[in-house]
C-alpha cells in the first residue's frame, strides 16, 4: 500500500478519539445518479471543508454530512457501509454519487468538494499534484479487489474464452478490426458491438493500460464504443446483441448472471483463468485489480463525524458480505490494520502520500 506514515498500530477495533466531544449522527442519503459537475451540491452535499456541527467527540451523538464522489466499480461497497453506519448515526447525512474515479477526482475531489473519492485504480501523480495545489493531501485506503469481466451475450455459443492478445485486438485504436472473424477465423463473420466504462472511470483506465497498452493513435481505445458510467448498462447492451462484447466489474456481472455469459481469459498461451472471487484474491485471474477509496486528509482532522465513518468502513471491508452480497474480495486483516494505521496517522496529520 503506497503510504508512509509514523506509529507501529496494529489493533483491529478502537482508534484514539481524537478532538472535542461532539454531537455526531448520522442520516443516509445517498444518491445514485451522475454527479459529475463536481459541486457537491443537493441531497446534502456539502462543499467538503465544514466543521463538526457538534461540540463532542462522543459516537453516539454523530451528526455532520459527509460527500462522497467517484468509482462506480466501488459505489456498491460504499452504498452498503454507509446505509449500515446510517442505521447507527441517523443524524450524519451522506451524498453518494457514481462519477467515475477520473471524473469524482477531476470535478468533485480535487477542487475540495467531497471528502472521500472512490477509486478503481490508484490515485495518478498528476492527480496527487493537483490535490497538493489545492492544499489536500489525498489519503490511499484499500477497499477490495476484483475480477474485472469480460462479457457476451449469451447467445454466443462460438466463445467460451479469449486471449488477452485478442481482447487487445479487438480495442486498440490502431487495429480495430470490424468483424469477429478479422480476429479469429472460427469466429463469425459479424461485426462487433463493444460495451464499456466511459473515459472517466477508472476500470476504464485500468483496461486500456493492462489491454491495449501503449497506442501509435492518439487515443487510448477504439472510439466506435457505448461508454457509460452505469456498469449495470454495459450488461444490458451486451444482452440485447448476439454480436456484442463488453467489460466490467466483477460484482456487476454476479447480479446480472443470466443476462450475459463471462468469458475465460488467458495469457501467452497459457490455460484460460474464469472469472472468480478466487482469482482476484490469489491473482492467477489475468484481469484481478485493487480497489480503493481516498480521502482528503485536512477533512479527516476536522470531522469527527468522518473519522467515525472511516473506521467503521475500513472495519467492515473484511466482512463476508462484501464477498457474498456485493461480489468483491474483501479486505484481508493485514489490510485492515494497515488502513486503520493509515487513518490514525492522516488524523495526527503525520500521512503523506508515496506512490
Amino acid at each position: 500500500m503506497p503510504t508512509n506514515r509514523s506509529g507501529d498500530v496494529t489493533r483491529r477495533k478502537a482508534l484514539m478519539t481524537i478532538g472535542g466531544a461532539g454531537a455526531i449522527a448520522l442520516a443516509g442519503c445517498t444518491s445514485e445518479g451522475n454527479n459529475g459537475n463536481g459541486n457537491g451540491n443537493g441531497n446534502g452535499g456539502g462543499n467538503g471543508n465544514g466543521n463538526d456541527d457538534g461540540n463532542g467527540g462522543g459516537s453516539e451523538n454523530l451528526s455532520g454530512e459527509i460527500r462522497v464522489s467517484g468509482s462506480s466499480t466501488v459505489y456498491p461497497v460504499a452504498q452498503e457501509v454507509t446505509r449500515q453506519f446510517a442505521e447507527q448515526h441517523p443524524d450524519v447525512s451522506f451524498n453518494l454519487t457514481k462519477d467515475g474515479s477520473g471524473g469524482g477526482f477531476e470535478n468533485v475531489f480535487i477542487p475540495g468538494d467531497s471528502d472521500l473519492n472512490n477509486a478503481s485504480r490508484p490515485i495518478k501523480d498528476e492527480e496527487v499534484q493537483r490535490c497538493r495545489d489545492n492544499g489536500i493531501e489525498p489519503v490511499e485506503f484499500f477497499v477490495a479487489q476484483d475480477a474485472l469481466t469480460v462479457v457476451v451475450n449469451n447467445d454466443a455459443d462460438w466463445i467460451d474464452e479469449i486471449s488477452l492478445e485478442d481482447l487487445g485486438t479487438i480495442w486498440s485504436p490502431d487495429t480495430k478490426p470490424e468483424m469477429w472473424s478479422d480476429v479469429n477465423s472460427d469466429w463469425p463473420d459479424e461485426p462487433f458491438d463493444l460495451y464499456g466504462p466511459a473515459s472517466t472511470s477508472g476500470t476504464y483506465d485500468y483496461f486500456t493500460e493492462t489491454v491495449i497498452g501503449e497506442t501509435e493513435a492518439d487515443q487510448p481505445i477504439r472510439e466506435d464504443f457505448e461508454g457509460t458510467e452505469e456498469d449495470d448498462l454495459i450488461a444490458q447492451g451486451v444482452d440485447g446483441n448476439e454480436y456484442a462484447l463488453g467489460y466490467l466489474p466483477f460484482a456487476y456481472y454476479v447480479n446480472n448472471p443470466d443476462t450475459v455469459k463471462a468469458l475465460s481469459l488467458s495469457v501467452d498461451g497459457g490455460d484460460p483463468v474464469e472469472p472468480s472471487l478466487e482469482g482476484a484474491k490469489s491473482g492467477n485471474y489475468p484481469l484481478a485489480r485493487p480497489l480503493f477509496f481516498y480521502g482528503n486528509m485536512g477533512n479527516i482532522q476536522e470531522k469527527n463525524h468522518l473519522q467515525e465513518f472511516l473506521e467503521f468502513y475500513i472495519n467492515e471491508a473484511d466482512e463476508d458480505y462484501i464477498a457474498e452480497n456485493i461480489g468483491y474480495v474483501p479486505s484481508s486483516d493485514e489490510m485492515v490494520e494497515d488502513n486503520l494505521a493509515t487513518l490514525e496517522a492522516a488524523i495526527a496529520g503525520e500521512y503523506e502520500y508515496s506512490a
